[in-house]
This record gives structure tokens, C-alpha cells and sequence, in this order.
């Protein structure tokens, strides 16, 4: 039952990276054996060229091109214990898994960069307290460095994001990636905290799980474009699978991942902009204050020009009083 769920959890996520290039696959254990598909996926994955698959159907021609995807993993530091070509050609329903279980470790497991608060005390009596964010990021490097060896520190660090992201949600204590997704609760609490626009929360009952599963699996795919690669009947069993739902669950961290960081930039375009229109503004207002300047000018010189002095002692102290209007009133500031 595990294997048939990760089976059809691992196709269905295979295929939503495959569809960037126009192609799917029907059945993970046969569409793998030629090599071809998994060039492309590799591909697709990486942002590399792959060297080009050999031509024929032959069982030699499948064990080259499968051998070329081995070899691209293998350049890239990733671990592929008693994995041979022979396996995927021929099958092999563990090794099949195994090797695309490794692929999602490699290419999407891999990256997560998460912030953690801590407040430290420096005189508890007092409450005086000080703010640290904590960056914790799993070994996450370019494709040609040495790549973590350690899934269970990367399961950790998810799970602490998970954690994170639920915290406060009633009826939501996420423990592992296995029983504490059954009641779908967790993925419900995972869309609300970034959207919760979508998903009304306080209506939900730990007890309608299979309500809870297709709710949030619906969601995530109708108004979020993640893949469903789970069914509600998968999770809501005895022992759901763990890789499986750990799969599903990185999607959910790398779309609302990006989506923080698209709102950032967003924001820091609005800055950008909002300064360009202000010095816009400034400019034409400048320039305004500097033509009614000039008209000033003219008109105040022209004037000038045509005074008169009086010879009477009342009219020099008529003209004396307009002067002080004109240099206390009339003049502009500096």
C-alpha cells in the first residue's frame, strides 16, 4: 500500500515538472526505463544541458541513456547507494522510488532558508529582553558543491517551518509528516496562515478529515496551481507515508516562499516608485516657483524703473514706507 501511494505521489510530481517541456509520464516504473524521460526531467530540474539520449529501443541504447542520468547525478555529489542502470531498465519497483526519491531530496527538498525569533533575556527581574532572528538554512549550494548527506536534518528543519506556520491553530500539533496530517487540519492551517482569504478556518472539525484532505488539497490546487499529488484516501489511513507527504507538503514551502518574496519586491518597487513621483513633483513644483519667479522679477524691475522721487518731506516718507512693504512683504524668502 506505502509503495503504490509513493508510486503514484512521485509520478504525479515527476509529471508537473515534465509538463514545462510538453511531456508526462503514464507509469513510473516503464516510462523511466529508456533514459529519455529522465534526461529531461533532469534537465528540467537542473537548468543544465544533458548530453543527448542515445537513439534506438534496444535494452543497450536504455542502459546508456539511463547511465548518462546517473552520471549527471553522480557529477553532482548525490549519493546513489547499489543503484545501477540495470535497475531502472529493468524495473525495479524500490530502486525506481529510490532513485526518484533522491531527485527530490537534490533538487526541491534540499532548499529551505528559515527565520527564527529568539528572545533572550539579559535581566529576567527586570524584563529586559533582546531580539535575535535566527537563520537556519539547510547546506543548500550550487549544483557542482557537495550536497548535504543528512535528510534527517532537512525533515527537521520542515518540520520546524510547519510548526512555525501552525502555531496557535486549534487541533493542530504537528509532530511528524505522518499521523499529524490526517485529519488534514495541518494543510488547511498551511494556506491560511499565508491566505486566509481561502480557506475558512474556524469552521473545520478535526473529526470531518476527509472534508479537511479535499478542502485543502482543492484549494491548493484550484486558487495556488500546486500540483495535487495527494489523495485524501492516501493520508487518511492508519500510517500515511511519510516521504510522500513530506513531497507535497515543500511545495506548499516553495510557493508561499517565493510568494513573500515577490511581496518584498513588490514593496520595494512601490518605494522606488513612490520616490521617483515625489522628485517628479518637486521638479515640476520647482520649476513653477521658478517661473513665477522670474515674472516676479521682470514685472519688479520694470517697476522700479519708472520711480520718481518726491522733494517733499511727507512723500520720501511715503516712499520710504513702500520700500519697507517691498523688502519685508513683497520681496520672496530666500
Amino acid at each position: 500500500e506505502r509503495e503504490s501511494v509513493q508510486k503514484k505521489t512521485f509520478q504525479k510530481w515527476v509529471n508537473s515538472h515534465l509538463v514545462r517541456v510538453s511531456s508526462r509520464i503514464g507509469d513510473l516504473y516503464v516510462d523511466l526505463r529508456d533514459g529519455k524521460m529522465l534526461l529531461k526531467l533532469l534537465e528540467v530540474l537542473s537548468g543544465e544541458r544533458l548530453p543527448r539520449p542515445t537513439k534506438g529501443k534496444m535494452r543497450i541504447h536504455c542502459l546508456e541513456n539511463v547511465d548518462k542520468a546517473l552520471q549527471f547525478l553522480r557529477e553532482q555529489r548525490v549519493h546513489l547507494e547499489n543503484m545501477g542502470s540495470h535497475d531502472i531498465v529493468d524495473g525495479n519497483p524500490r530502486l525506481s522510488l529510490g532513485l526518484i526519491w533522491t531527485i527530490i531530496l537534490r533538487f526541491q527538498i534540499q532548499h529551505i532558508t528559515i527565520v527564527v525569533c529568539i528572545i533572550v533575556f539579559s535581566d529576567p527581574t527586570h524584563h529586559h529582553y533582546s531580539l535575535y532572528n535566527i537563520v537556519l538554512r539547510s547546506k543548500t549550494s550550487p549544483l557542482r558543491r557537495q550536497t548535504t548527506k543528512r535528510p534527517s536534518l532537512l525533515k527537521t528543519l520542515y518540520l520546524l517551518w510547519c510548526q512555525m506556520k501552525t502555531a496557535g491553530y486549534h487541533n493542530v500539533n504537528v509532530r511528524n509528516f505522518t499521523t499529524s496530517w490526517r485529519d488534514g487540519l495541518a494543510f488547511n492551517a498551511i494556506i491560511h496562515k499565508h491566505r486566509p482569504d481561502l480557506i475558512q478556518f474556524e469552521k473545520l472539525s478535526k473529526s470531518n478529515a476527509m472534508y479537511n484532505l479535499n478542502n485543502s488539497f482543492n484549494v491548493a490546487e484550484e486558487k495556488l496551481g500546486l500540483t495535487k499529488l495527494l489523495d485524501a484516501e492516501d493520508i487518511f489511513v492508519e500510517h500515511p507515508d511519510e516521504k510522500s507527504i513530506i513531497t507535497y507538503v515543500v511545495t506548499y514551502y516553495h510557493y508561499f516562499s517565493k510568494m513573500k518574496q515577490e511581496t518584498v519586491q513588490g514593496k520595494r518597487i512601490g518605494k522606488v516608485v513612490g520616490i521617483a513621483m515625489e522628485n517628479d513633483r518637486m521638479i515640476q513644483e520647482y520649476e513653477g516657483l521658478t517661473s513665477d519667479l522670474l515674472k516676479w522679477i521682470e514685472s519688479t524691475i520694470a517697476a522700479l524703473g519708472e520711480r520718481q522721487f518726491t522733494n517733499s518731506l511727507v512723500g520720501v516718507q511715503q516712499q520710504l514706507a513702500q520700500f519697507n512693504s517691498y523688502r519685508t512683504v513683497e520681496k520672496p524668502p530666500k
